[in-house]
């Protein structure tokens, strides 16, 4: 018997720039968490760590509140990438990322699988993106333009970055991690030409979710 999954995918706005990277490991911590939160985040980026715990449902409850990335840096050939991101997409994504590296064929594969809604890791935030993606970083994201996929994944961590990728990328949206914990200002990053920050740990490690998120979105609102 197949089973057919019906989905009401929240459209993802431009109000706060900011998008929470729910990195929690039960399904019923994030759904505390983004309640507290929805009102000064755009979205929810979730990644493994949940989607392994929860179960992959945890897409299609989370999309209820507000839109979500699915996170799962999709970095295989084309078939595979094709599969998994149409399960991604029927369970209520707005949005996949997937890695740039494994090259154009791959990555086409996600965007056609996704009506064009993803987002390319370009550069890395955290230190050992300096290694490898930081490289190649103007090659993954002339990808991105290529094949037509919605935007890319760069760095906050080091907002020139940004600046200089937003050259190669044009009009597509850019979001960018490694903001709060991870030593980004969401100022920098949304000034150097960031589309919307990605917060997690600031806020999903607060005392009040709904404090931190509200002080991340006026620090933003104050750079654009």
């Amino acid at each position: 018997m197949q089973i057919v999954l019906l989905v009401m995918v929240c459209t993802m706005e431009k109000k706060t720039r900011v998008i929470l990277a729910l990195d929690v490991t039960s399904s019923e911590e994030a759904m505390r968490v983004v309640d507290a939160a929805k009102n000064y985040v755009d979205a929810v980026k979730t990644n493994w760590p949940l989607i392994l715990s929860a179960g992959p449902q945890i897409i299609t409850e989370l999309s209820s509140v507000k839109p979500v990335i699915c996170d799962l840096k999709i970095a295989d050939i084309p078939n595979t990438n094709r599969l998994i991101v149409e399960q991604a997409m029927k369970r209520g994504a707005s949005a996949v990322i997937c890695h740039g590296f494994p090259g154009e064929d791959s990555v086409k594969s996600c965007v056609d699988a996704a009506g064009g809604s993803v987002f390319v890791v370009t550069e890395m935030s955290h230190p050992g993106g300096k290694q490898f993606t930081a490289a190649v970083a103007d090659k993954l994201a002339a990808i991105a333009v290529a094949v037509g996929a919605r935007g890319i994944v760069a760095p906050a961590t080091r907002a020139d970055r940004i600046a200089d990728l937003r050259r190669t990328v044009g009009n597509l949206e850019i979001i960018s991690p490694g903001v709060g914990v991870q030593g980004g200002k969401a100022s920098d990053a949304l000034r150097a030409g960031a589309d919307y920050i990605i917060v997690g740990r600031t806020i999903y490690q607060s005392g009040n979710p709904r404090d931190a998120a509200r002080k991340i979105a006026e620090e933003a609102r104050s750079a654009i």
